[in-house]
């Protein structure tokens, strides 16, 4: 039977949240998002699509996003190349990248946790094709991952300038992301 997973978080620094479903397919994973929460004046709705093969590669993904009045649309593909596509157009800068990260959610740390499986005390350097919001423009961006405990991860990008440790549950989603977000509903919304 196909493995299924969801995960629903809460913005902490401003109004909004996000749900997300894991869904494990023939030949892979799929995760499949929605987010919604205030950008400034106005709210932002996004919806995306994430396909991974088997060893948790990005193969293809697709973000629409609602900001205001305006709708906005980029698909990324990784060819088995190693090559990607960024709305149908070659992008060698993004070679090297396995990973997506949707730059307004915290679903997608879930796939480079995933595909390196570290060991307590291990650490790895990422290269991630990344998605910016609110403009959904993409580039590269460095990453590190440093597993500190066994549901704990160190996170870095921009060189050391932002990090994060990241609490993590079973799966690999992202319980804690200090600052930005929690997962969980808020106490007034949870169900009996």
């Amino acid at each position: 039977m196909p493995q299924t997973e969801r995960m629903f978080w809460r913005r902490i620094d401003h109004p909004g949240h996000e749900v997300v479903e894991l869904r494990q397919q023939p030949d892979g994973w799929r995760l499949h998002g929605i987010a919604v929460f205030a950008d400034g004046a106005q709210y932002s709705a996004l919806e995306y699509d994430i396909i991974c093969d088997a060893r948790w590669r990005t193969t293809s993904t697709t973000v629409t996003s609602l900001l205001g009045v305006d709708s906005h649309t980029v698909e990324l593909v990784r060819l088995p190349t190693g090559e990607w596509l960024v709305d149908g157009a070659p992008r060698a800068d993004l070679r090297g990248c396995y990973d997506i990260d949707l730059g307004f959610s915290p679903s997608t740390n879930l796939l480079p946790i995933r595909r390196l499986s570290l060991d307590v005390g291990d650490e790895a350097a990422v290269r991630a094709a990344w998605v910016r919001f609110p403009e959904l423009t993409v580039e590269v961006l460095e990453q590190a991952y440093r597993r500190t405990a066994d549901s704990l991860y160190h996170y870095e990008s921009a060189g050391g300038k932002f990090f994060r440790d990241l609490v993590v549950n079973r799966v690999g989603f992202v319980l804690e992301y200090p600052g930005i977000w929690t997962a969980g509903m808020p106490p007034d919304q949870a169900p009996d």
